[in-house]
């Protein structure tokens, strides 16, 4: 008898942890994928896309990231370690950058990888409506979208999720 309360306590668990699990047509996300060459940032599950947005990028796209203050986008594979809200920049999720092979280039270098890398939203401000920084490239080196589409991806993606930027 039990064993079938244990069972019972377990498979209530699983559906009570399903159930909080954030999802897009049924699938949870389990990875991110930005493409740099095409200003999208895809949400997938098991390899499959599940939906696409429109990003912009730091100022100087082509690139990997080198160092601080380059104004470019890293690229590699990441996690989103964590999120905030910004006065600023409305929602944000951390990305991983650097990672051991970013930090050890900018050794090698003499210079500092940076940090601060973000997915975020675009600035609330009178002089520039939200469409003018969805038409270019704006960023420190984060990823920037529309405040809409970064509200979605918040709710979508969990802390730990893997975030691959691609050329």
């Amino acid at each position: 008898m039990r064993w079938l309360l244990v069972v019972l306590i377990m498979g209530l668990s699983a559906l009570a942890q399903a159930s909080t699990t954030p999802t897009l047509g049924g699938k949870a996300i389990d990875k991110v994928m930005v493409v740099k060459s095409e200003r999208k940032l895809l949400l997938m599950n098991r390899g499959d896309i599940l939906k696409t947005y429109r990003i912009s990028l730091g100022k100087q796209p082509l690139g990997a990231k080198l160092r601080e203050g380059d104004q470019r986008t890293p690229e590699g594979f990441y996690w989103i370690d964590w999120r905030k809200t910004s006065d600023k920049f409305n929602l944000s999720l951390h990305i991983s950058y650097p990672n051991a092979r970013d930090a050890a280039k900018a050794r090698e270098k003499g210079v500092s990888p940076g940090g601060m890398i973000m997915i975020h939203g675009t600035p609330l401000d009178e002089e520039y409506p939200e469409w003018y920084f969805h038409t270019l490239d704006w960023t420190e080196g984060c990823i920037a979208m529309r405040n809409s589409d970064m509200r979605e991806i918040w709710s979508l993606v969990k802390d730990g999720t893997l975030i691959e930027i691609r050329p």
